[in-house]
This record gives structure tokens, C-alpha cells and sequence, in this order.
């Protein structure tokens, strides 16, 4: 194909081949770029306030020790997981794999390096971190003077930076580095790997693909009663993440809980109407929007209905990259919270609504990667 064209779909009209137009040196430099700048991020305070005399500083580690403190080390651990350890692993191996693509070298494990690299970008949530970020200083902005300090700076480069090295990873370009394609069976049925897009005859399903590594399947297995499960488990939590506090702050002896809407609230009534809109949204529709959706998916395939099939492909794909953004609301807590640690004049902690709508995210962003899409087109293949 010339460097310039895109071959797409005929049937849902995704792109399955085209270019970036990013080399890999330059993405190899961003990487590590993002993996020096890690170590500043996780060791030097991000902001600090005072009050009454008071000075307190805070850093990404933070919030998990005192959620430790409050009961809630099971959310310390996810949370330390997808800010702390699963973006130094991602760029580590992003970092090692284009080095050697780069410099020519392709050992066995190559390929199954760069699989989990691609792999961990969905749960590498520094910049989701980010935009809670943002709205967490705001918040604070509006009884305090906090102050961003130097960690909280090269948070922000790293975030940044973060966005920028997806968006240029030309995945497909790398993929053929490590193996090229080679000709495609021109007898009998055929299966395509879904993680490198390797071509390969149908009799290898169940086997591991030669290129990445990964289980090859025609279809994922039992992908409609996984996706059944875990969106009843996010339709379970989703009432009690809305309604219970997310937080329950204490000033001068007054304890008041605080749910996503009453955040939202507080945002439209100083002012901060865009911000505001962005939480209603991340935290309150995008969560709803895709239990609806994973319903009308498993039905689709039960009931075999024709209509709108491109559009549920294209919205499966769409709640894939959005899911995780859901998670906005709990990082304006890991900001908000270490902050607000001053004793009797006040305090601020995680509460059961956070716990559950940290689950509500979870489990639907795994309930979407569950469910394989292919079964819709099959089901309307069989209904004909």
C-alpha cells in the first residue's frame, strides 16, 4: 500500500491498515521521555496548601497510604496498580521493544513484550489522573492557595507526554518490524489474530499466535455470558455509587458526605460550568451510557436483530476508549483527600459511594473487553 492510503472495513468501516505518520524513533524518544520523568513524578510533592499556620504536601503515593489508613487497601492497590506500577512496567517494555526493533535485533520474546506493552496503555491511567487533576485543584482553589510544586509539573509533562506517545504508535508498522505478514492461506477458512492482526489458517484456533504469542480464537469464549455477568455486577453498584458519598468530609466538628452530584454541584454553582459538564458526563452518563449499551449488544445477539449493526460495531469501539475516563471522579479524590488532612479544622476520606463507583468502572470497562463484537455480525449471518 502507498504510504498515504488506508484500507478500512467494508463491513463497519474501521480502519485496518494505514500509517501514522510517526516513525519509531520518534515514538522510542517520547517513551523514554515519559519513563525519566516518572521517577521525578513519583518522588518530588505535586501540591501543597496552608491553612491556619499549616502546611500540607502531597504526593501521587499519597493518597494510597491513606486509604490504607481508612479500611480501603483493596482500592489502594488497584489505584497503586494503574498510577504507580502499570505505567512504569508499560513504558519499560515500550521503551526495551522499540530500542531493539530500532537497532535491528528481534529476540523470541519480542513479540510478547510488545503485546503487554499495548496491552497495559487501556489501564495506565496517568492521564485520566491528569484531568482529575485539574479539576481537584479548582475545587481546591476555591477556600485554599494551593500551590503546584515540582513533581506536580512533571506530572503534567509526563501526562502529556503519555497522550501524545499512544496517539503516535504506529502499532501495525511495528508489528510487521518484529515478523513480517507474509501471504495470507488462499484455501479454506481463515483467522486473524486479534492483537497483531496476523493472518492465519482457521485449523490453528485455540493454538498461540506465532507472532505476539496470544490465544488465537475465531470468537472469544464465552463472551456473552461474561459480558451478562459483569454488567449485571455494574447495574448492582451503580445505584449505590450515585446515591451513597463519595467522600465524607469534617470541618470544625461538621461531617457532611459528598456524592458525585453534589461535586457537580458545586462546580456549577461557583461558576465552573465546563468542568462541571466534564464530571457529569465522565462520572454519571458514560457509566449508564455503557450498561445501556452492553444490554442492547447482548440482546442483539440473542435476538439476532439486523438493525443499526454498524452502529452498535462503531459504539462498541467508541465506549472501549472512553470507559476508563470514568474514572475522573476518583482521582479528584486521590488529590483532594491527603490535602485535607488538618485535624480538628478539617478533614476529608474515602467513602462507600467511591468504593463502588470505583467498581462500577472496573468491571464495565471488563465487561466491554469481554464482549466480542464478531457475534453480532454472526448472529445476523445466521438469522439470513
Amino acid at each position: 500500500m502507498p504510504r498515504s492510503a488506508t484500507a478500512v472495513c467494508s463491513n463497519c468501516r474501521r480502519s485496518v491498515r494505514g500509517h501514522c505518520g510517526s516513525s519509531i524513533t520518534a515514538t522510542l524518544a517520547l517513551s523514554c521521555g515519559v519513563l525519566v520523568l516518572l521517577a521525578a513524578t513519583y518522588t518530588l510533592p505535586v501540591l501543597s496548601v496552608h491553612l491556619a499556620g499549616s502546611q500540607r504536601e502531597t504526593y501521587i503515593t499519597s493518597a494510597f497510604t491513606l486509604l490504607i489508613q481508612n479500611g480501603w487497601a483493596p482500592v489502594a492497590i488497584f489505584l497503586g496498580a494503574f498510577l504507580v506500577v502499570l505505567p512504569i512496567v508499560r513504558f519499560s517494555l515500550l521503551t526495551l521493544t522499540l530500542s531493539i526493533v530500532r537497532f535491528g535485533g528481534r529476540p523470541a520474546w519480542l513479540g510478547p513484550a510488545f503485546r503487554f506493552a499495548i496491552a497495559l496503555d487501556l489501564w495506565s491511567m496517568l492521564d485520566v489522573l491528569l484531568i482529575g487533576g485539574i479539576v481537584g485543584y479548582v475545587r481546591l482553589a476555591q477556600n485554599l492557595n494551593p500551590t503546584i510544586e515540582s513533581g506536580g509539573w512533571c506530572f503534567a509533562v509526563v501526562a502529556v507526554l503519555t497522550m501524545i506517545t499512544s496517539a503516535s504508535l504506529d502499532r501495525r508498522t511495528v508489528w510487521r518490524q518484529i515478523t513480517p505478514d507474509g501471504p495470507a492461506p488462499k484455501q479454506g477458512r481463515i483467522i486473524s489474530c486479534t492483537v497483531c492482526d496476523l493472518t492465519l489458517p482457521a485449523s490453528m484456533d485455540g493454538e498461540r499466535c506465532p507472532r505476539c504469542l496470544a490465544r488465537l480464537h475465531a470468537r472469544k469464549p464465552d463472551a456473552v455470558i461474561r459480558a451478562v455477568a459483569l454488567t449485571l455486577a455494574g447495574l448492582l453498584l451503580y445505584a449505590p455509587a450515585n446515591l451513597l458519598p463519595m467522600t465524607t468530609v469534617t470541618q470544625l466538628g461538621q461531617t457532611e458526605g459528598q456524592t458525585i452530584t453534589y461535586g457537580v454541584n458545586k462546580l456549577f454553582q461557583v461558576g465552573l460550568w465546563p468542568l462541571g459538564i466534564v464530571v457529569f458526563c465522565t462520572s454519571i452518563l458514560i457509566p449508564l451510557f455503557k450498561l445501556l449499551a452492553m444490554g442492547w449488544f447482548v440482546l442483539s445477539v440473542r435476538y439476532r436483530w439486523r438493525w443499526g449493526l454498524e452502529a452498535r460495531t462503531r459504539l462498541h469501539r467508541i465506549m472501549d476508549d472512553l470507559g476508563r475516563w470514568s474514572n475522573v471522579d476518583v482521582m479528584i479524590i486521590i488529590v483532594f483527600a491527603p490535602l485535607m488532612q488538618f485535624g480538628q479544622l478539617a478533614t476529608a476520606h474515602f467513602a462507600v459511594g467511591g468504593a463502588c463507583f470505583f467498581a462500577v468502572v472496573i468491571v464495565t470497562m471488563l465487561a466491554s473487553r469481554s464482549f466480542d463484537p464478531r457475534l453480532m455480525w454472526d448472529a445476523v449471518e445466521i438469522a439470513k
